[in-house]
């Protein structure tokens, strides 16, 4: 006697075996989906204007022959591409970028600049602005601010004429000594 288990399994196994087949004609890949003889001879109507087609024809695999469709000509193949120009030289190299400005404060101790209440450079000031002014010729100078101050004994108009005649007075060393007068600004803190 069969049992129902064998007959199931026996068609499992069938429905696997025709499934697997339909799934490889399915994935063939045929350039031609005319039907032909044996000798690849796509077979034509009797007055050879329509062909006999298999029921995975579409006009893109129809045969090379018109089958009933309109011939189209064939386009020329693009010619080759032109070979690439020889490449030109390297262009020089950039020229090095421009150095950045640089700013320095520089501040003095104004007890070696000036006596109190006085405006007149002492000599340790002088040398002082001496190495200012030497360091001041050898670079490309945009600007000095000589700023004048004094203390907090006296009025506040009076402490504001006296730290603009100190940066004056600052201002004349310098111009003495060789910087651009037009270079140093002078104000007074008071």
């Amino acid at each position: 006697m069969i049992h129902p288990k064998k007959i199931a399994k026996l068609f499992a196994a069938a429905v696997l075996a025709t499934s697997s087949l339909a799934a490889a004609h399915a994935g063939e890949a045929r350039s031609i989906n005319n039907w032909q003889d044996p000798y690849g001879l796509t077979w034509m109507n009797g007055d050879n204007k329509l062909c006999w087609q298999d029921n995975f024809w579409t006009p893109a695999t129809a045969s090379s022959e018109a089958c009933g469709l309109p011939v189209v000509a064939k386009a020329e193949p693009a010619p080759a591409p032109a070979p690439a120009p020889a490449a030109a030289p390297a262009p020089a190299p950039a020229p090095a970028p421009a150095p950045v400005p640089v700013s320095e404060k520089v501040t003095y101790n104004a007890d070696a600049f000036f006596q109190f209440n006085k405006a007149v450079l002492l000599p340790a000031g002088k040398e002082k602005l001496d190495d200012l002014a030497g360091k001041i010729k050898a670079i490309n100078l945009e600007v000095v601010i000589a700023t004048g101050y004094t203390d907090s004994f006296g009025s506040v108009a009076y402490n504001q004429k006296l730290s603009v005649r100190r940066a004056e007075a600052v201002k004349a060393y310098l111009v003495s000594q060789g910087v651009p007068a037009d270079k140093i600004y002078v104000e007074g803190k008071g």
